[in-house]
């Protein structure tokens, strides 16, 4: 089992920048990869960005590809989403998941941070 805390959410100005982390605690080191995803009110939950903890492979949504970087520290069993040139369309409550094998489905779910982006 696997727990995971997101932090670092907030109110930004368009064109800001911010920057998640998702801590992960348990049987991190039995799992494939970590992945971020976000639901804006109103819609479904969607794929942001996914890295893998060995060789820190990553996966892009196209709709933050060249502005938002997924990256993990090992040692901390932390991952992080750095978010620049932010839009409104980005504001939504972001999560992070654990996938524990290159099959399996996303699961453990944080409990989300929210990012406001006002225009």
């Amino acid at each position: 089992q696997v727990q995971l805390v997101e932090s670092g959410g907030g109110l930004v100005q368009a064109g800001g920048s911010l920057r998640l982390s998702c801590a992960a605690s348990g049987r991190t080191f039995s799992s494939y990869a970590m992945g971020w995803f976000r639901q804006a009110p109103g819609k479904e939950r969607e794929f942001v960005a996914r890295i893998t903890w060995r060789g820190g492979s990553t996966v892009y949504a196209d709709s933050v590809k060249g502005r938002f970087t997924i990256s993990r520290d090992n040692a901390k069993n932390t991952v992080y989403l750095q978010m620049d040139r932010l839009k409104p369309e980005d504001t939504a409550v972001y999560y992070c998941a654990v996938q524990t094998t290159v099959v399996a489905d996303f699961g453990s779910w944080g409990q989300g941070t929210q990012v406001t982006v006002s225009s």
